[in-house]
């Protein structure tokens, strides 16, 4: 077998299409290195225990997994749809005022709310740091279908830690993407150990970084994790959201879902986490997170110089 064939492995019944990206000799014996092709999760076996998938096999693997995030997708624009302009009509109020002592009312008409065409909205702002260079092409295709503006970076999930600061002062994001690859140990004997994980450490040094720069959860909003990640050292290191709580494999497009949902919610709003945990692929065993600001902003009049 050589780079970059799709494989499956025989001991997992085939449950994963990976890439072969390194073939290493490790004390004689030749290991293959493994990236999930739609799963964020990196892997290693012997030569022995991998099959290649035809290529009948893998365009019907493809047609499903499109199907599933173009029902996401259309999922999205369709509750988005509507929601962003809440103007109500002119009503008659009622104040109670005093005066000296008196008290009185006065009836106002409130002046009616402008036409919803007049308004505009600018939603968040993305710096998605990815590990997997045909990820980060999915996810910023993505991106554009959903209207956000977003900017995409390649880097090794090794080196993030030293390149994730720069970046964030360069580009100024309102929300924050660190991912790639990632995996647990083979029977890992313990679940909150970082050295059981492939790139784990790696996330949560990249957020404790980006929290001792701006702590506040709100100015900067920050989602990590990849493949079974340590999704409590993740949190606990500042991040918003993160993966995995049940350590399954995610989606490669579970963090470009999350960063929908809280570009697209308004600034006076509290994102609905449930909301946005069931806008990802994978679901509630892959994505979790804490209360979280939108980052949605409304703005009036629309320039008439703007199409």
């Amino acid at each position: 077998m050589r780079i970059g064939d799709r494989v499956v492995r025989r001991s997992y019944d085939g449950d994963i299409v990976f890439k072969i990206i390194d073939i290493r000799d490790e004390y004689g014996i030749e290991k293959y290195i493994l990236q999930g092709l739609n799963i964020r999760i990196e892997a290693d076996c012997l030569e022995e225990d991998l099959e290649l998938v035809d290529e009948e096999e893998l365009g019907q693997m493809d047609r499903v997994f499109n199907k599933k995030v173009n029902a996401s997708i259309k999922k999205i624009l369709l509750s988005r749809s509507g929601n962003q302009y809440r103007g109500e009509p002119a009503k008659v109020l009622e104040d109670t005022y005093y005066v000296k002592g008196r008290k009185g009312k006065v009836t106002n008409t409130a002046i009616p709310m402008p036409n919803k065409e007049m308004f505009f909205g600018r939603p968040g702002k993305v710096l998605h740091i990815d590990g997997d260079p045909g990820y980060l092409e999915v996810c910023l295709k993505t991106y554009k279908q959903l209207s956000i503006e977003a900017v995409g970076k390649v880097i090794a999930e090794k080196d993030q830690p030293a390149e994730i600061l720069n970046l964030v002062k360069e580009v100024n994001p309102d929300i924050v993407v660190i991912t790639g690859h990632d995996g647990m140990t083979k029977d890992a004997p313990d679940y909150m150990d970082l050295n059981n994980y492939r790139n784990s450490k790696y996330f949560v040094e990249c957020v404790s970084i980006l929290r001792t720069y701006k702590s506040d959860y709100d100015e900067l909003v920050i989602f990590a994790g990849a493949c079974q990640s340590n999704y409590e050292a993740l949190l606990d290191a500042g991040a918003n959201f993160a993966s995995s709580p049940s350590r399954v494999l995610i989606h490669c497009l579970d963090p470009v879902m999350i960063c929908e949902k809280i570009a697209y919610t308004n600034i006076n709003d509290i994102v609905d986490i449930q909301d946005a945990i069931q806008n990802t692929i994978t679901g509630l065993k892959g994505i979790g997170g804490l209360q979280t600001r939108g980052k949605y902003r409304e703005g009036y009049p629309k320039s008439q110089y703007i199409r």
